[in-house]
């Protein structure tokens, strides 16, 4: 078994011979070079004013050496999920500056090249520092949860007691983004406290095979990356080296575990907890319906109904009150029976989601669903599904109304018209963010407008004339411009072709651009009118948008035989 160092003197104790990382480049790291590069960040890092500063870097190694340096500095360190603009807009408030891949105008911390090799680095202090990671967002909005160091240490070590045997000499390959507290967890402080090598980038399933059957190895993967392994790749070349499979950041499917443990010759290991929490508990799904068994440390207990647990991952001794159901097993392990959380009421009448849920799929055409509510003056249930048949997109109006209408009478058997959804969208696979999670806001947005609700003046053969009426959640507002809601150029391009499309006989490939100009910008509130013409000689169509406050878009496009 690797020696066990100390999460807070990893860097310090020397350790020769030790590879900490591979570099981007696929160049070995020892340990002598990584401590170098932490001292590069420590300083500059010392040199910075402010106490909190926000990470994203692609590459998991220069993140570990960032991490580090900025601990050593002392900094709070905040940990974006990404690095999209409205992201990094929304950390700007909240710190002092930024360090990694972000863009030039967040003047991004640089390492510092020169630095002695040979500078003392202390022991990191446990109960001072600390790390500010966000909730995923997949009950609602995201929000910052403050972890000290020794919290995630002595999570570090519940995860090296309950695995550690199984991972000896094993590489760690990741599907996860270190920037979320399961990949840091994983990928970055495990991997460094244990001796094992940081793999520098996330895998995808094209070259997922290859890595895994190089040598010893252990995938941390998501219920999302585990539910689409392509059968077709020849996982048969493992032969045995993928000692372990993790997964976490929601529940893996029972189709989906049976799958991954037949393709990958290893059952996978579901870890269970949140960001608040840290690791709860695990299991295993080397039988078809395991019980989940408390990590190490874990203390827990049913009050209400609800899993409560007391745990050294908490800020405190106390105790913490989940909103997951729960019913005790035999021995010391229990079972998980959904949230409270998504219990809700529709015109009085309470509603599991995760029963509407579980009925729809066991419908033989349902390969995953999401129930969620849809606010408004009158909340309504919503399905979003994925249908075992290919390709939903492409169904028209008809096949989707006799879908909804079968999974309807299927829901019927126990639920009444109230507690059923009365909107569906039938999508190819549900929408996922970089830590693999389905977000409430995601789902939501599948159901807001595309398209404003087009009022026709005229519909000629060369002539056509329209109101737009642009509504605040038309989703073609979302995330452009992060400090307003302005209607992108490129979409009014979009809606002139597309309306075009509607009332003209135009050829089917575009072809260029002409005389195209954009002048004023539209905002929500706003009321578009688009003037469209089309000349069938040239091929050529002219749109114009107007409204009260004067031209805000003209062009030409040119279009032409397939």
């Amino acid at each position: 078994m690797a020696e066990w160092i100390a999460l807070d003197q990893m860097v310090v104790v020397p350790q020769p011979g030790r590879i900490v990382g591979i570099d981007a480049d696929g160049r070995r790291v020892g340990h002598a070079e990584f401590r170098t590069r932490v001292l590069g960040w420590q300083q500059a890092f010392a040199a910075a004013p402010g106490r909190d500063w926000a990470l994203y870097f692609d590459d998991t190694l220069a993140f570990a050496a960032a991490l580090l340096g900025a601990w050593h500095a002392g900094k709070r360190v905040f940990l974006g999920g990404d690095n999209l603009p409205a992201t990094l807009d929304g950390l700007v408030p909240r710190v002092d500056g930024f360090a990694g891949d972000v863009p030039d105008r967040h003047a991004p911390l640089q390492s510092l090249a020169d630095v002695d090799p040979d500078s003392p680095l202390d022991a990191l202090d446990e109960d001072t520092l600390e790390l500010v990671v966000f909730t995923s967002g997949s009950t609602g909005a995201p929000s910052a949860i403050g972890k000290r160091l020794r919290q995630l240490t002595r999570e570090v070590d519940a995860l090296q007691a309950a695995f550690g045997d199984q991972l000896d000499g094993a590489q760690v390959y990741g599907t996860v983004s270190h920037q979320h507290i399961y990949g840091l967890l994983f990928r970055v402080l495990w991997p460094l406290a244990a001796g094992r090598p940081i793999q520098p980038r996330r895998f995808f399933h094209e070259d997922l095979v290859s890595a895994l059957a190089e040598q010893p190895s252990v995938l941390v993967a998501t219920p999302a990356h585990l539910k689409r392994l392509p059968e077709q790749l020849d996982w048969s070349a493992l032969n045995g080296r993928l000692r372990a499979v993790f997964s976490s950041g929601g529940p893996l499917p029972v189709e989906a575990a049976l799958q991954a443990r037949a393709l990958l010759g290893v059952a996978p290991t579901e870890v269970f907890g949140s960001s608040e929490t840290g690791g709860i508990a695990w299991r295993r799904w080397s039988a078809d319906a395991p019980q989940w068994h408390p990590l190490p440390g874990v203390a827990w207990r049913i009050e209400d109904g609800c899993l409560s647990v007391s745990s050294p991952h908490l800020a405190d001794s106390a105790w913490w009150q989940t909103q997951d159901r729960v019913e005790a097993d035999a021995g010391q392990s229990f079972r998980l029976l959904g949230r409270v959380d998504r219990i809700v009421k529709i015109e009085e009448r309470r509603v599991s989601l995760d029963a509407l849920e579980q009925q729809l799929r066991a419908h033989p055409q349902v390969q995953d669903v999401r129930v969620l509510v849809l606010p408004g003056a009158r909340e309504q249930l919503a399905a979003v599904v994925v249908p075992r048949a290919a390709h939903p997109a492409q169904w028209d109006d008809a096949a989707r109304r006799q879908f909804a209408r079968q999974l309807g009478e299927h829901l019927a058997q126990s639920h009444d018209a109230v507690t059923r959804p009365r909107r569906w969208r039938f999508v190819d696979e549900l929408p996922y963010n970089a830590q693999g999670k389905t977000t409430a806001v995601a789902l939501a947005a599948l159901f807001r407008p595309l398209l404003p609700s087009a009022q026709w003046q005229q519909r000629d053969a060369d002539a056509a004339l329209l109101v737009l009426p642009l509504e605040p959640d038309l989703v073609a507002f979302d995330g452009h411009f992060p400090q307003a809601k302005i209607l992108p150029g490129v979409v009014q391009l979009d809606w002139a072709i597309h309306y075009a499309r509607e009332v003209f006989a135009m050829p089917p490939r575009f072809e260029r651009m002409d005389a195209l100009k954009f002048q004023h910008v539209a905002r929500p509130g706003d009321r578009l009118q688009l003037t469209l013409g089309w000349d069938a000689v040239k091929s050529v169509l002219s749109f114009r948008y107007v409204s009260d406050h004067g031209v805000h878009a003209s062009g030409r496009v040119v279009f032409g035989d397939a």
